[in-house]
């Protein structure tokens, strides 16, 4: 074996035994001789008994002569190396640090929901990882159904995500460039005005057959056009690309670029009514906007076939354009055709509704903007379908909650339980068991109330700890419950249940979400509504505070008489 190997496996066990008090390990030296060497994994077996006999002299030696050739012999390995972030994202072919420009491009026709969260994050940590720039981009070119309430709703969305964007525009800004463009195809041919109705043309498509329309010459389709802005009714006329009948993919068959629509616009009111489809104005502004890396979900796959030939007819400068997994959870659908409706119909509460994966909803809920950017990062970058269950949502939750939630006791279905020989007339609390969140007092008079289901369970003569005051021995079963206090210790093998004194105590409505759809049907039942009793200090805390209920979960207040369940 080469100097070169024994050197380097050398190196690294004596690094390693300087780190463990002098001692190594064949198992730990081999993945990293083989993380430097990869090319001899091929040559394990003979690689481990010379790993062996190093791991045997290095630990022979003190711990003062490992440390002493390490740095005289091995000072390379010494240097820290600065832990890079990860951040989940392949590196972008073609990106040059500085001149990387992405986009997010919303359509203001609803509330931004987890699907959103995952595009604009998406878009912001690859500006962020080259230095570049992330366009803000309402696709706002269907007055029919985008109003300013969404604008904003996607804004506030953005900004409670910490999504960072550079610049603001609006596709609608830009109806001039996208007209002076539709008259280039027009005017090239490669672009037709077609006035049959809709049954005629989807047959047509579907059969790869040729629209009589498309047989117009340049002087029927630019009549046509300027007909559109004054004369023809929505539906009786549309610009179609001239794509390809024959085309397996039915995108390229001579789509529709832009359409006649009435409706007031939200900004621009009545001033346009000849409006450009998606596929149209999105090619055309990702050009203009200098975008260099374009992202969608990959519903979108097929089109981008268009995408590109739509450039090249006006010859306009390429993004790159890449697609991603759409992002869902099982029951919680995402779209606003589904979503809508029950907004309207009275089944939910509104956008905020907890049940819903709107980012309102999730906020309501208690999920923190941290948790659903680490929770997307961790999916990474792919084209898999990504139906990840709501609990992987909620575990990076907990792990950023739970350090700041106040501890607090709640009762469900309470049963009075008397202590006959209290003698505490309060007692003090900390808020949190591990962080330093301060101290609360509880004035005590022996008179408690416990959750029904523990009452249940109780038996005369039984023992149990009421949490951080005292251990009773149970000895009356009734209307209500009466103990003895035994003593104040610990003890290890009692039950333990958490209680609220009788003084003041808090009446508390907690919400319970629970899944939104089985299968294709409305849950009924997805929102559980529970009374409670909890202690005086939730008056204190502010609204939008997560508590953690004592044998129950996570909450966050959402008023004075009302908190939403958000997670175990």
């Amino acid at each position: 074996m080469s100097d070169d190997v024994k050197r380097v496996i050398r190196g690294i066990a004596l690094l390693n035994a300087s780190e463990h008090d002098g001692k190594t390990r064949n198992d730990s030296v081999i993945p990293k001789v083989m993380g430097i060497k990869p090319e001899l994994r091929s040559k394990i077996k003979e690689i481990i008994p010379l790993i062996s006999e190093i791991v045997e002299e290095v630990n022979k030696l003190s711990v003062e002569l490992q440390k002493e050739e390490l740095k005289n012999k091995y000072a390379e390995l010494l240097v820290t190396k600065p832990k890079q972030e990860r951040t989940g994202l392949p590196p972008l072919e073609g990106a040059e640090q500085g001149n990387v420009i992405t986009r997010f491009p919303p359509e203001p026709n609803g509330y931004p929901h987890i699907g959103h969260a995952k595009a604009s994050i998406i878009d912001e940590e690859y500006a962020k990882m080259y230095g570049g720039k992330l366009i803000l981009r309402f696709d706002d070119t269907n007055p029919e159904k985008e109003r300013l309430e969404y604008y904003a709703a996607i804004k506030v969305g953005l900004d409670w995500l910490g999504v960072k964007y550079d610049r603001v525009k609006n596709t609608s800004d830009d109806m001039e460039i996208i007209y002076s463009k539709a008259r280039e195809l027009i005017d090239s041919g490669d672009a037709y005005v077609c006035t049959c109705d809709k049954e005629t043309i989807s047959n047509n498509r579907r059969e790869k057959k040729s629209c009589k329309c498309s047989l117009g010459d340049k002087d029927q389709n630019i009549t046509r056009w300027n007909k559109m802005f004054d004369k023809f009714k929505p539906g009786e006329a549309i610009v179609r690309f001239r794509g390809n009948m024959n085309s397996d993919n039915t995108v390229m068959r001579d789509p529709t670029l832009l359409r006649i629509i009435d409706e007031s616009h939200p900004i621009h009111k009545d001033k346009y009514r000849v409006w450009p489809n998606y596929d149209f104005a999105v090619a055309i502004e990702d050009s203009i906007d200098g975008i260099t890396h374009a992202f969608r979900t990959k519903e979108y796959e097929l089109r981008t076939e268009l995408y590109y030939t739509l450039l090249d007819k006006m010859n306009m400068r390429k993004p790159k354009m890449l697609e991603f997994s759409r992002l869902e959870f099982q029951g919680m659908p995402v779209s606003k055709r589904v979503l809508k409706p029950l907004v309207e119909e009275g089944k939910v509460s509104g956008f905020d509704d907890p049940r819903l994966p709107t980012l309102e909803g999730l906020r309501r809920r208690g999920i923190v903007p941290e948790a659903i950017r680490k929770f997307i990062l961790s999916l990474g970058f792919t084209k898999s379908d990504t139906m990840p269950p709501f609990e992987t949502l909620e575990s990076f939750n907990r792990k950023i909650v739970d350090p700041t939630s106040v501890r607090l006791f709640i009762v469900f279905d309470p049963v009075k339980l008397r202590v006959i020989n209290n003698n505490l007339t309060e007692i003090e609390i900390s808020n949190h068991p591990q962080t330093e969140m301060g101290k609360r007092k509880i004035a005590i008079d022996g008179t408690f109330y416990i959750s029904g289901d523990d009452a249940k369970t109780l038996k005369i003569g039984e023992e149990i700890r009421l949490l951080e005051a005292y251990n009773v021995r149970i000895t009356k079963i009734g209307q209500e419950i009466e103990c003895e206090v035994i003593d104040t210790g610990h003890k290890s093998n009692i039950p333990k249940i958490q209680w609220i004194t009788q003084k003041n105590p808090v009446n508390l409505e907690v919400l319970i979400p629970k899944i939104l759809f089985n299968d294709d049907q409305f849950n009924e039942d997805s929102l559980e509504v529970k009374k409670a009793l909890t202690e005086q200090y939730y008056l204190e805390l502010n609204v939008g505070s997560e508590i953690q209920f004592i044998r129950f979960g996570y909450c966050r207040k959402d008023s004075a008489n009302q908190a939403i369940y958000t997670h175990k």
